[in-house]
């Protein structure tokens, strides 16, 4: 029979293990080879699911997307060569860009907020 204490540090010891693994995401690069560059004024991210979004620069003075940085920063670190992946599925940032898009009063953007910090609390 395993006892209570081994089980809980068995646990524990998973957990860590599978946090390590889970904190780096690296796209192939002869798939980024073929990918057109972003044109003057853009920018390029990818989701967690390896979608690409060329985003306009305009909207990094959003605060949605400095909390998606950030979020993106703790999980997966800064990237040194490799693209920007952010720490969302590509259906949340398209409902993110369109938030940003219509350029909507403060309610929208703060239940955006709240479930941009809800779905991904560690």
């Amino acid at each position: 029979m395993i006892i209570l204490t081994k089980l809980i540090a068995i646990a524990i010891k998973w957990r860590a293990l599978a946090g390590v693994g889970r904190r780096r995401i690296s796209l192939p690069r002869v798939a980024l080879c073929h990918q057109q560059k972003a044109s003057k004024g853009h920018f390029v991210v990818y989701t967690m699911d390896r979608n690409r979004f060329v985003i306009p620069l305009v909207y990094l003075d959003n605060n949605i997307f400095r909390e998606l940085f950030r979020m993106s920063e703790e999980a997966f670190g800064l990237p040194r060569d490799g693209p920007i992946t952010l720490a969302c599925d590509s259906a949340f940032l398209e409902y993110v860009l369109s938030i940003v898009q219509r350029n909507t009063s403060k309610d929208p953007v703060a239940k955006a907020f709240d479930v941009l910090t809800s779905k991904f609390k560690y």
